[in-house]
């Protein structure tokens, strides 16, 4: 099922609200997609963790937490925080919402089952088979209690992998992020794929997107085969050490990114971030680690999730995300890769590379080191022979009848360029 043209774009809860997002917050945070972002390309709003838990409050997991429940062993939203889906509505109501402001709506699951139907043996829909008999109870999350994994060669395991999807659609979901089973692959890989089949069959275009990471590369074939992105990295946040990191994940991933499957390297940590502990906390990144971090996911085609609080984000973050030309890059973008990385003058720079769908190609030269670089970049380490009009894409800048690429970057800093 190929559904994307292009990596998905939207908003994430996790990492403003863990699992305590509430629907007020969603609500807010589509319009201000709906208003400020819709026409950059900005659609996806994803309810993040725990949305059946009544009693969540940050980014630390309630264990065996009382999460609510229908009659067929099927998590549905805590009513004390999505009261739209009071009355066995679900997430129709707030799905609907987000559809009417032209965008699509997406949630988080776990892989497997809820460990409170394999205590109370609940039923699953479409058979006669119960939640304990398809249980897998020795495949547990390490990081979260609230599921056991499910035993694909169990009676009733497709039936309730098909009943799950079967209840998004009718919500009207588009979007689903499911945790605990990139990197869980291979011992989990039969879950997957059949979670997988489930999803395909439900009637309903429904992205897939794969947590956590990092994902398997030996595995990046069946990862196109039965999904549209897959983490390539556990948590990113705001750390210097996290965003370095990435370029050596981006550069081994690089080949496999596009054809509606795409290696994901998490959320953009950008404007205010972690709510629920501080509402002043701001992202640590500085401004040029930002401008490496979108230039970087964007020749990358990294799905663009953002993380932030968007009604309190400054002129600054909003520039980032509202850049024409670097969105443009991030959906033209084709063959992408690093061309080298190397030490000039005592410090690190990385330069990519990517041909343009629409002609010309474009290169984004990073700045990895501790100091400020001046730094001339020969038009023909990108195979090119002569002269060219060359964008930098930041800040509009345009040279003719250049044959280098020419700049001053930040410690941590970037430039974007489009050649032609």
């Amino acid at each position: 099922m190929d559904i994307l043209k292009r990596a998905p774009m939207g908003w994430n809860s996790w990492d403003c609200y863990g699992a305590a997002v509430d629907e007020q917050t969603v609500r807010k945070n589509a319009e201000f997609i709906a208003k400020h972002l819709k026409k950059y390309g900005w659609e996806y709003v994803t309810v993040d963790i725990q949305w059946s838990a009544p009693n969540a409050k940050n980014h630390e997991y309630e264990p065996f937490a009382d999460l609510c429940m229908d009659e067929y062993s099927r998590l549905i939203p805590a009513e004390n925080r999505f009261p739209s889906s009071a009355g066995g509505k679900g997430f129709a109501p707030l799905a609907e919402y987000v559809h009417s402001l032209g965008l699509k709506f997406g949630i988080h699951i776990m892989r497997g089952i809820p460990r409170r139907a394999v205590h109370r043996n609940t039923a699953i829909k479409g058979c006669d088979k119960t939640a304990r008999e398809i249980a897998k109870t020795d495949s547990i999350c390490r990081w979260n209690s609230d599921m056991y994994g499910v035993d694909t060669k169990k009676p009733g395991a497709r039936e309730y992998y098909d009943s799950i999807f079967e209840l998004y659609a009718s919500w009207g979901v588009d979007f689903i992020k499911c945790d605990d089973i990139a990197r869980e692959l291979p011992h989990e890989q039969e879950e997957l794929i059949t979670l997988s089949n489930s999803l395909k069959s439900c009637g309903r275009d429904m992205v897939l997107s794969l947590s956590p990471g990092p994902a398997l590369l030996e595995k990046a074939e069946l990862y196109k085969q039965v999904s549209n992105m897959w983490r390539i990295t556990d948590d990113f946040w705001d750390k210097w050490e996290l965003l370095y990191d990435m370029f050596s994940r981006a550069e081994k991933w690089c080949t496999h990114t596009g054809a509606g499957g795409w290696p994901d390297a998490d959320m953009l940590p950008i404007g205010g971030i972690l709510q629920d502990y501080d509402t002043a906390n701001r992202t640590k990144f500085t401004q040029p680690e930002q401008y490496t971090m979108m230039t970087l996911w964007c020749i990358f085609r990294s799905p663009l999730i953002i993380g932030g609080e968007m009604t309190t984000f400054d002129d600054f973050t909003m520039s980032l995300i509202t850049n024409e030309d670097i969105l443009n890059m991030h959906l033209k973008a084709r063959n992408s890769h690093q061309v080298w990385r190397r030490e000039i003058n005592g410090t690190e720079h990385i330069l990519w590379t990517a041909s343009c769908a629409d002609g010309g190609i474009y290169a984004a030269l990073f700045n990895t080191g501790e100091q400020c670089s001046q730094i001339s970049v020969p038009l023909t380490d990108l195979e090119l022979y002569g002269s060219a009009k060359i964008k930098e894409l930041w800040s509009k800048e345009t040279t003719d009848n250049a044959n280098e690429l020419k700049a001053t970057i930040e410690p941590h800093g970037a430039r974007a360029y489009y050649i032609v």
